[in-house]
């Protein structure tokens, strides 16, 4: 379910009144218009927004594809190393699960965890997930 493009982690209100403007509305449909370099590159003249800033937003847009991955736990994931959908596919459940727990216990970016069922579901998700961002 895409998220409003006010609700992706990173957003500024600034650049989501551009981004509308550009009739980008949704994570979906940003995730669309940033999925190639080129388009980035557009989206970053079309804004005034650093290129890596699109780059950083549209992988938020990726993840927000997986079902339960909302704007604390992407946070968690990004914290543990996984800011890209590709990222998520090729980890290992439990060992990401503990990573999470590891780095709440540390940083106490959540209230509740995620179950190591959950984040196994979200390792599924990852690999059957069409792929849309080319690096």
């Amino acid at each position: 379910m895409a998220l409003g493009i006010s609700e992706l982690k990173g957003m500024s209100p600034e650049l989501a009144a551009k981004l509308k403007a550009q009739g980008v509305a949704d994570s979906d449909q940003f995730l669309k218009a940033a999925a190639t370099p080129d388009g980035r590159k557009a989206l970053a003249d079309q804004t005034g927004a650093a290129p890596e800033v699109i780059l950083g937003l549209a992988n938020r847009a990726d993840l927000a594809r997986i079902t339960g991955v909302g704007q604390v736990f992407s946070d968690l994931l990004e914290q543990a190393g996984v800011d890209t959908v590709k990222e998520l596919a090729n980890r290992v459940p439990a060992n990401l699960h503990a990573k999470l727990v590891e780095i709440n216990a540390e940083r106490k970016l959540a209230g509740r965890l995620p179950t190591t069922g959950q984040v196994k579901g979200w390792v599924t998700q990852a690999k059957k997930l069409k792929k849309w961002l080319e690096y």
